[in-house]
């Protein structure tokens, strides 16, 4: 036979609900930032692609040409900040390169930051996208 304790267990679940909702907050919040860096990193690397394709089918000045369809296609995202740059190019088979390099602020890293002082934290990264130029 087994005896059991006569008494309120209200308190329990109040003692639950403080221990792991801290935790599910954070969790959202990563998953949140994570998914922020995971678009940010695929939107620099399609228009890197998309600026590298037209620089190369462009007979004049095609690395002004691929970082002005770079820089369009980065204007409709409002997510993170980036940095555009291109070179190469100018005759048939030269290859036109676009780099693309992005930064979204990192809120939980942040929050740690404020907390405990320093400078802020931001997941980073560069997209590389290289096409041959076509010539005719």
């Amino acid at each position: 036979m087994t005896w059991q304790r006569k008494g309120s267990k209200k308190g329990s679940s109040m003692a639950e609900s403080a221990i792991t909702l801290p935790v599910v907050v954070l969790l959202t919040f990563a998953m949140v930032n994570l998914a922020m860096a995971w678009y940010a990193a695929v939107a620099a690397s399609n228009a890197a692609n998309y600026g590298a394709r037209v620089g190369s089918v462009s007979q004049v000045n095609p690395a002004a040409n691929a970082v002005a369809a770079t820089q369009g296609r980065l204007d409709a995202i409002s997510v993170g900040t980036y940095a555009i740059s291109a070179n190469g190019g100018g005759y048939r088979g030269a290859q036109v390169n676009v780099v693309v390099d992005w930064a979204v602020p990192n809120y939980i890293g942040s929050l740690i930051t404020y907390i405990g002082g320093g400078d802020q934290m931001n997941f980073e990264g560069t997209a590389l996208s290289t096409f041959r130029q076509e010539g005719w």
